[in-house]
């Protein structure tokens, strides 16, 4: 249990007529990052809100850092950085204002706090802003204030909720090596998205929550393994070769399984892929092709993606993603 940096048991929240939570159980290992995944209304936000002392859960019980989040919620709070879903900066104070206002209610003494505002600035590339009203920043810039925002106190657990919302893809992936980098120093970070790609990009484990239920927790390839086995994906040099390549991957089929033409919507065409039972189908399909004498441009073996197996467990179609692997 030291291990666990974050622990829930139980967690339920009623409103109205609405079970937002009906019995979550989370687990988070120190040093690393749990994604939780689930479509709109799953209960996502409410599990932070809870785990971050912003709401009393009706049952259950929640752990942050070893401290009961009900019974101590001012020894957690110093112990965490939150980045809700909106931006919650001051707009009538400038950059640095927000920031070093931040650490002096962190007991930061100001020269320090000032120094913790300008390392952040610069991190997030609002240095050239850090003199003006925060109402003058665009929606982006607002936002990575109020992620910078998050990590004045250098906290030990970082709740993140959707924190790359409204931010252009650059910028996102500068908000994937901040995460990256906070781990490696030590912290640990919860983070809810809505793109699949960024859970699979940084998620050590992931919990996927539908209907106010945690119905899996794995790593992300383990729950693509659970979902469903590999693939053997094969191009061939020459389009006119793409039979030959079908009879070949029969040879490594797993059982009951047939090799097809890939037709998936946005695919290339001339490539072939078939259900494979064991790893060592590369090895068997390689000299085969070979023998043949069919040059190939591609080929790998694959795991479902993590969008086939958000939509396997959650029950969902295609259309609840966009074409960038975002949750709609």
């Amino acid at each position: 249990m030291d291990d666990l940096v974050v622990r829930a048991e139980g967690l339920r929240k009623r409103f109205g007529t609405t079970q937002a939570l009906d019995g979550v159980d989370l687990a988070m290992r120190r040093g690393t990052v749990l994604g939780v995944l689930g479509p709109n209304g799953a209960g996502k936000t409410t599990a932070v809100r809870v785990l971050a002392t912003l709401l009393r859960p009706d049952a259950g019980t929640a752990y942050v850092a070893g401290i009961d989040v009900l019974r101590e919620p001012q020894k957690v709070r110093r112990r965490i950085g939150l980045t809700g879903q909106y931006a919650s900066v001051d707009e009538d104070l400038t950059g640095t204002q927000n920031l070093v206002l931040i650490g002096q209610l962190l007991d930061l003494p100001t020269r320090q706090a000032r120094q913790r505002a300008a390392e952040l600035l610069a991190w997030f590339d609002l240095t050239e802003a850090a003199g003006r009203m925060a109402k003058t920043y665009s929606g982006g810039m607002r936002r990575r204030l109020d992620l910078a925002a998050s990590l004045v106190g250098r906290p030990e657990v970082i709740f993140l909720d959707e924190p790359t919302t409204g931010l252009d893809p650059a910028k996102r992936e500068d908000m994937w090596g901040v995460v990256r980098t906070q781990v490696a120093q030590g912290s640990s970070v919860l983070l809810t998205t809505q793109y699949l790609e960024e859970a699979d990009a940084l998620a050590d484990e992931i919990v996927v929550v539908d209907h106010g239920r945690v119905i899996a927790q794995d790593t992300p390839d383990g729950l693509k393994r659970r979902v469903g086995g590999q693939t053997l994906r094969v191009r061939p040099a020459d389009p006119a070769r793409l039979p030959d390549v079908l009879a070949v991957l029969d040879t490594v089929a797993a059982p009951g399984m047939t090799a097809t033409p890939d037709t998936a919507a946005g695919s290339r065409p001339g490539a072939a892929s078939v259900p494979v039972a064991a790893d060592t189908a590369l090895d068997d399909a390689l000299p085969a092709l070979r023998r043949a004498g069919i040059e190939v441009t591609e080929l790998g073996l694959h795991l479902p993606s993590l969008d086939e197996v958000f939509h396997t467990l959650t029950g969902t179609n295609d259309d609840t993603t966009n074409r960038t692997g975002e949750l709609v």
